[in-house]
């Protein structure tokens, strides 16, 4: 995967996971919860390996 497509799926599963922490917390439902946090903890990881990938490429073009 390119770098941009770990950033933006990094970024969908974090908000994917907040949405879902949100919903979880209002109903009371832990499990939906602790799903959540998981899935921002993934998107969070995403988004650094895009960060990465990004900074390795630029570091080759100089």
């Amino acid at each position: 995967m390119s770098s941009t497509t770990d950033k933006i799926k990094g970024a969908t599963n974090e908000t994917v996971g907040k949405v879902k922490q949100g919903i979880g917390k209002a109903t009371g439902d832990t499990g939906m919860q602790a799903e959540g946090a998981v899935q921002e903890g993934k998107g969070d990881m995403q988004k650094a390996v895009g960060n990465a990938k990004e900074s390795i490429k630029k570091a080759a073009d100089l």
